[in-house]
Parts: structure tokens; sequence; C-alpha cells
């Protein structure tokens, strides 16, 4: 069952507006960001994976969950600020050292009201 004070998927956007709603109040950048790292297990299971060529599930799985972690940690940054949702949503990553990856999802949180 979701958390009722958690901010939905479907506000949450790309958009600089929410269709339906109005945004009624702006608190503010949010944002979640994550560090991961490659472990060894993931490196040797890529690294033959990758002879194969095509999709490299585990490097994959790890950068989903990754992006997954940091929306969810922005999401509770939004609400903990009073915010119901989130408009120009976006994802960045960066490189910082071999292995090691920073995946930032960031916004605005809004308070938005049903038209």
């Amino acid at each position: 069952m979701a958390n009722k004070n958690r901010i939905s998927d479907e506000m949450v956007t790309t958009a600089l507006e929410l269709p339906g709603y109005r945004l009624v109040e702006n608190r503010g950048v949010t944002r979640g960001i994550i560090v991961r790292s490659r472990s060894v297990v993931g490196n040797f299971l890529g690294g033959i994976e990758s002879l194969f060529g095509g999709n490299i599930s585990v490097y994959t799985s790890l950068c989903e969950q990754t992006r997954a972690d940091a929306y969810d940690q922005m999401i509770d940054r939004a609400r903990q600020m009073g915010a119901n949702a989130i408009v120009g949503f976006r994802y960045e990553s960066n490189d910082i050292m071999g292995g090691i990856t920073e995946v930032l999802a960031y916004g605005t949180a809004v308070v938005a009201e049903k038209q």
C-alpha cells in the first residue's frame, strides 16, 4: 500500500505546468542524489555479458535502481517542503571517478490545486 503522504507519479512532470491543476505556491528546488559504485561481482558479470554484445542487464538494473532511489529521495524532500507536486523534473548523471557515478533527480517542488 502506498504512503498517503507520498507525491504520486502523476503529480511529477517534466513540463512546467500540470494539466488540470493550478500551481499556487513554489516551494523551491527539490533534489535527490545517489552516488553508486559497481561491485566486483557486478563488474565481473557485466564483463561476461559484454562479450556477447547487446544489453548488459547487470548495469541496466543498477542504473534503474539508482535512478529510482534518487527519484524517491527527491519526492520525499519535496513532501517535507510541503509540496504535493513537482514540475520541471529532470535527471542528470556524472562520473565522479572510475566505477563511481552520481545520479541527480531534481525539479521544482510546488503546491498544486485541482482546477
